[in-house]
């Protein structure tokens, strides 16, 4: 069985003025057959590496990285683990070599799958891990996506509604948000507190 912990909570918030902006995502260690995967680093390098010491965590610890997408405040703490392997969806990425692997559909070695969840960005996956303690848990990070203070996660209505201002494909985000509705019965957002699927 796999297991999970949150070790960072995301937050997204503006600054003192429209100039500056503050985001890192929830940063989720999942451990299966015996590896631990780091999902999504973040950019808060501070919140990042007080959450490891916290939970007994070495640097050295982490099996391989694991990346949902790629924009800046999901990824920039990978510099804090230079010699960690790195996921993507679909690509290997170790030292200055990338490597394809099969399938796209299963993080290899774990029981970990792996769930394309295009809308926020075209290339955004999910992950779906079968827990003891939560049952299906999925982590789909930004296909719900919103600022410090304005979670709506009560209602199937809300969550399907929500408004993001990055979207790159509204069609194909209403088309994740549904798939994730339909397989999972705990979702963890990229910005704000894990909550219980309202349809479920």
């Amino acid at each position: 069985m796999t297991s999970f912990k949150i070790l960072v909570e995301g937050y997204a918030h503006e600054g003192k003025d429209d100039s500056e902006y503050f985001a890192s995502p929830t940063t989720t260690l999942i451990e299966s057959n015996g590896k631990k995967i780091l999902v999504d680093p973040g950019a808060d390098a501070a919140k990042l590496e007080k959450a490891l010491v916290d939970n007994s965590v070495d640097k050295s610890d982490i099996d391989l990285i694991y990346l949902t997408h790629w924009h800046g405040d999901h990824v920039l703490n990978i510099r804090l683990f230079p010699d960690v392997d790195i996921y993507d969806s679909e690509v290997l990425w170790r030292s200055n070599g990338e490597e394809q692997f099969p399938g796209g559909k299963i993080i290899p070695g774990t029981e970990i799958l792996i769930l394309k969840t295009p809308g926020h960005t075209m290339d955004h996956t999910s992950l779906l891990i079968d827990t003891t303690s939560h049952g299906m848990v999925c982590i789909a990070q930004d296909v719900f996506w919103w600022e410090d203070g304005k979670q709506k996660s009560d209602s199937i209505e809300d969550l399907m509604n929500l408004e993001d201002p990055f979207v790159a494909d509204k069609e194909a985000l209403a088309k994740s948000r549904r798939n994730v509705l339909d397989l999972a019965s705990w979702i963890i957002p990229g910005h704000g507190k894990m909550f219980k699927n309202p349809g479920v």
